[in-house]
C-alpha cells in the first residue's frame, strides 16, 4: 500500500490540495517539473553544495506536514493522517525508509521541496545507507562515530564530489603508461598504482603502491594528500580536467628527495621496481633501458594526468574471459596487457609499455577464424616445423586480404567479405569462436606442448599442455616506435587464466598470466564505449 501511495505521489508530486493530480499530467508545469528530477551531474553537484551551506534547511519554504522538532531528523514520530493523499502525509520514519532507498544523487533534489523533507534528510539512517549501498562501506562506518564524523559528511563532502574518480585509469607517462585503481578503502578514497611482480615471476600477485589519498580527517573539508616518495604523506591536489580525465599534483615535492641525491633514489627505485641492484643486471642493454626508464619517469614527481580506462565486456561466447594479463616482454620486463574479443579477432592491448611498442597499443591480434593443430612433441621441437605450419596460414591470411582489398572489376563481392567490407575469413575457414571452441571441445581437452629449441623465454616454467592454437601476429618496432610492423605468430591458449604467444621473426616467447585482483567501479557500460576508448588509446602514444 505504502509503495502504490509513493508512486503516486512521485507522479503527482508534493502539492496543497489531498486529491490525487493524476488529472494533471499533461499540464506543462508538471513536465516542467518531471525534467528538474532529470539534473545532470553538475546541477547536482550544485545543489549537494546548498545542503553544505544551509544544512538546517532554513532557507527552505514551509509547507503543510511540517511537525515540531524532535524524532527522526528533527521532527516527532506521527501516525499521520488515516488515509494519506501525499508524501507530506506520511510519519516521519516511514519517509526515512522511502528515502533511504533512492541513489544519493536524487536527495538534494528532495531536500529543495520543503522544510520537513530537508530536516528529515538530515537523519544518519539515510546517509549510512547510501554509504553502504553506493561506496561499499560497512563496518568502516563505525570508526566514523570515534572520530565524530556522520555519515552525511562524509557522503556529501567527499564520496558524491570525488566519485567520478573512482575506477581504472592510465596515467600519461610517455610509452611507460600503468594502471591506476582508484577505490574507497576505509575512510579513505586512494589512488593505488598497480605494478607487474619483478621480471620474470610473471603468476606472483600484483604489487601496489600508493599515490594519493583522501580523508576528512580535517573537519568539514576533504583533504588531498600526495603518497609518493618515503617521508610519509604529504600536500597534494587533485583537479578534474575534462569528463574521463583528471591530473594530480604533488605541492611539496621536497618530501620525494632522498638524503643520498639521486644514485640513492635510483638504487631505491631499482629495488622496487625490479627487485634487485644494478649489479645484478649483467645485461648492458637491459642495464641502459632500466636507466632510461627511471629518468624519465621521475621527472615528473607525481604531477600526472589520468584517463578513464574500462574492463572489456564479456559474451557467453568468447573463447575466454577476457581481463588483464601480465606478460613477459623480453629485456623490457614484465607489462600488463588488456585482452578482449570482438567477434572473430582477440586483441591484446598494453596498458604498460616500453620505447619500442608503447603503453595503448595493439601488441597482439588472434584470428579465432585460424586455429592451429600442432604436430607431435618431437616435431615441435624443431622451430623451422613450426615456421612452416604458421607461415603457411600467414600467406594464406595475406592473400585473403590481398583479394577483399582488389575485387575483380564488376565482380560481385565474394562470400568471404560483407557489406562493410570486413575482415571475415575465407569459406574454408569461416567460423565463429564459438564454433571453433565447440568442435575442440568434442577432441581431447588437452595436447602436449613444448617450445622449439633457440626459442628464447624468460619464464622457463610454464604449461606442458595447451587446449588450443591459433594464428596471430604481433606488433614489433624500433627504438622510439620507429618502423612498426606486424609479423606472425603463434597463440597457445593453455588454461583461462594462462596464454603463451611465440614470435617467429624474434624466436622469443611471452607468457601471459591473469591478474586476479578485484577492480570495482571499471566495467564498460557497453562494447560501443570499449572500443571508443581503445582507439583513444592507440592515439595517446601514436
Amino acid at each position: 500500500m505504502l509503495l502504490r501511495m509513493a508512486v503516486c505521489a512521485r507522479l503527482c508530486g508534493v502539492g496543497q490540495s489531498r486529491r490525487c493530480r493524476r488529472r494533471q499530467r499533461h499540464s506543462q508545469a508538471d513536465r516542467e517539473s518531471d525534467s528538474e528530477m532529470d539534473m545532470d551531474e553538475e546541477e547536482d553537484e550544485r545543489v549537494v553544495g546548498k545542503l553544505k551551506d544551509d544544512p538546517d534547511g532554513s532557507s527552505c519554504h514551509k509547507t503543510r506536514g511540517a511537525g515540531p522538532s524532535g524524532g527522526v531528523g528533527g521532527l516527532e514520530a506521527s501516525a499521520g493522517p488515516p488515509h494519506p493523499q501525499s508524501l507530506l502525509d506520511l510519519p516521519p520514519e516511514i519517509l526515512v525508509e522511502i528515502f533511504s532507498s533512492l541513489p544519493g544523487t536524487s536527495l538534494p533534489n528532495l531536500a529543495l521541496v520543503c522544510k520537513k523533507f530537508r530536516q528529515i534528510l538530515n537523519t544518519e539512517t539515510i546517509w549510512r545507507r547510501r554509504c553502504t549501498e553506493e561506496f561499499g562501506m560497512k563496518d568502516d562506518l563505525r570508526k566514523m562515530e570515534i572520530v565524530g564524523m556522520s555519515s552525511r559528511e562524509l557522503y556529501v563532502k567527499m564520496l558524491h564530489p570525488y566519485r567520478h574518480i573512482l575506477g581504472l585509469w592510465q596515467p600519461d607517462i610517455g610509452p611507460y603508461g600503468g594502471l591506476l585503481n582508484v577505490v574507497v578503502d576505509g575512510l579513505f578514497i586512494i589512488g593505488w598504482m598497480y605494478l607487474p611482480p619483478h621480471d620474470p615471476r610473471v603468476e606472483d600477485p600484483m604489487r601496489r603502491r600508493p599515490l594519493f589519498r583522501i580523508h576528512m580527517w580535517e573537519k568539514n573539508k576533504a583533504t588531498v594528500e600526495c603518497m609518493y616518495g618515503h617521508k610519509g604523506p604529504h600536500k597534494g591536489d587533485i583537479q578534474t580536467v575534462k569528463k574521463d580525465e583528471f591530473s594530480t599534483k604533488c605541492n611539496q615535492t621536497d618530501h620525494h628527495r632522498m638524503p643520498g641525491g639521486r644514485q640513492e633514489e635510483f638504487r631505491t627505485w631499482l629495488e622496487e621496481e625490479w627487485g634487485r641492484t644494478l649489479e645484478d643486471i649483467f645485461h648492458e642493454h637491459m642495464q641502459e633501458l632500466i636507466l632510461m626508464k627511471f629518468i624519465y619517469t621521475s621527472q615528473y614527481d607525481n604531477c600526472l594526468t589520468y584517463r578513464r580506462i574500462y574492463l572489456p565486456p564479456y559474451l557467453p561466447s568468447d573463447l575466454l574471459r577476457p581481463g588483464l594479463f601480465k606478460g613477459t616482454y623480453g629485456s623490457h620486463g614484465l607489462e600488463i596487457i588488456m585482452l578482449s574479443f570482438h567477434g572473430s579477432k582477440a586483441k591484446a592491448t598494453k596498458l604498460t609499455g616500453d620505447p619500442n611498442v608503447p603503453a595503448g597499443q595493439l601488441t597482439l591480434e588472434i584470428d579465432l577464424n585460424r586455429p592451429l593443430r600442432l604436430p607431435d612433441l618431437e616435431h615441435q621441437k624443431n622451430m623451422d616445423e613450426l615456421s612452416r605450419l604458421v607461415m603457411g596460414v600467414h600467406e594464406e591470411a595475406q592473400r585473403g586480404s590481398q583479394d577483399r582489398d582488389t575485387p575483380p572489376e564488376g565482380a560481385e563481392a565474394s562470400p568471404s567479405q560483407d557489406a562493410e567490407g570486413s575482415d571475415s575469413a575465407p569459406p574454408a575457414v569461416e567460423e565463429s569462436a564459438g564454433a571453433v571452441a565447440a568442435e575442440c571441445s568434442d577432441t581431447p581437452q588437452t595436447q602436449p606442448f613444448v617450445l622449439p629449441l633457440g626459442v628464447m623465454a624468460r619464464n622457463e616454467v610454464y604449461p606442458r599442455t595447451c587446449k588450443m592454437c591459433f594464428y596471430g601476429t604481433g606488433l614489433i618496432a624500433g627504438h622510439g616506435f620507429t618502423s612498426p610492423e606486424r609479423t606472425p605468430g603463434l597463440f597457445v591458449l593453455f588454461d583461462d587464466d594462462r596464454f603463451g604467444f611465440i614470435w617467429l621473426e624474434l624466436k622469443s616467447f611471452s607468457f601471459y598470466s591473469r591478474l586476479t585482483d578485484q577492480l570495482t567501479h571499471a566495467q564498460a557500460p557497453d562494447m560501443e564505449r570499449f572500443e571508443a576508448m581503445l582507439r583513444n588509446m592507440q592515439s595517446w602514444t601514436s
